[in-house]
């Protein structure tokens, strides 16, 4: 049986594949190589790609919102735009004291400010974060105080929290840290779960002093808070950063995050050991 089999195989040879013939592979015959598409075929894919990355950008890790009014000056001026972190908030990491946040409205913050009706095209850019949304009620104030912190101001200033009084070279040019006025003299103790926002230009910026006699008593509440404005991305030569700064990290202000890098350095190492370890057991496994 075994020599019939050898010589069947040996005629068939002789007889249908001579020298210098190529090889047919069984099952391809006939086949040419698959021409690649052109690239206009390719684009609307493309484009719908980016489309969905910017979506899940801006919802997930970075928007840009533009500065409309003065009353971060001069930290940050009308018209700036600024990127702003909204991937932290995600590891359980909360707002600080001394850093510059976006939030939306808790109450009627802006109720007074008219808001321009945009075009289609501004809709669309909003829409996909490439543009701050004309839709959305935001605000950006910088934090003075959180969740228990005694936030006051006596006269002129300075301003105090937990007793303690705070060095603002970022108060605008001219402004005293503390207003004279009614509103701007106070003494508050901050909710759990809830900021004292105040502008830079003090003399010039409608924040928590100015709601005290509202229904939120001019705290916001931290489920508002959009993330925090880490840089300054445009006009590029306005471009910088916007740090936390010293004056709160002194001894007597407890940082209310501490425990946020840690754990978010933790949540970022779990994937890269879980990865490691299939690795390694995929390499130790018997091969077949």
């Amino acid at each position: 049986m075994g020599d019939v089999a050898v010589g069947a195989r040996s005629e068939r040879e002789g007889a249908g594949e001579g020298p210098g013939e190529p090889e047919v592979t069984p099952g391809r015959r006939g086949t040419s190589a698959k021409k690649q598409r052109p690239l206009w075929k390719e684009l609307p894919l493309l484009i719908v790609v980016a489309l969905v990355l910017a979506l899940l950008i801006k919802t997930f890790l970075v928007q840009a919102f533009s500065i409309p009014s003065d009353s971060m000056q001069n930290a940050l001026q009308r018209g700036d735009r600024v990127l702003v972190d909204k991937l932290t908030p995600w590891f359980g990491s909360e707002p600080e004291r001394g850093e510059v946040v976006v939030f939306h409205d808790p109450g009627r913050w802006l109720r007074n400010t008219p808001t321009p009706e945009p075009n289609v095209v501004q809709k669309a850019l909003g829409f996909i974060g490439l543009m701050p949304s004309a839709d959305d009620k935001d605000l950006i104030k910088r934090v003075i105080g959180v969740g228990g912190d005694t936030v006051e101001c006596e006269g002129t200033g300075p301003l105090k929290v937990n007793g303690k009084p705070l060095d603002e070279p970022y108060v605008f040019p001219g402004n005293t840290p503390c207003s004279t006025d009614p509103q701007g003299q106070f003494s508050v103790t901050v909710p759990e779960g809830r900021l004292w926002v105040m502008g830079d230009h003090r003399q010039n910026s409608e924040d928590s002093r100015y709601h005290q006699l509202e229904a939120d008593r001019g705290f916001v509440p931290v489920d508002n808070v959009v993330g925090r404005a880490f840089v300054i991305a445009w006009p590029i030569n306005r471009w910088d950063t916007l740090p936390v700064p010293g004056t709160f990290d002194q001894k007597g202000l407890s940082a209310a995050g501490a425990a946020a890098p840690a754990a978010m350095a933790f949540a970022g190492a779990v994937p890269l050991v879980l990865a490691r370890r299939r690795l390694s057991a995929r390499r130790s496994a018997p091969r077949a």
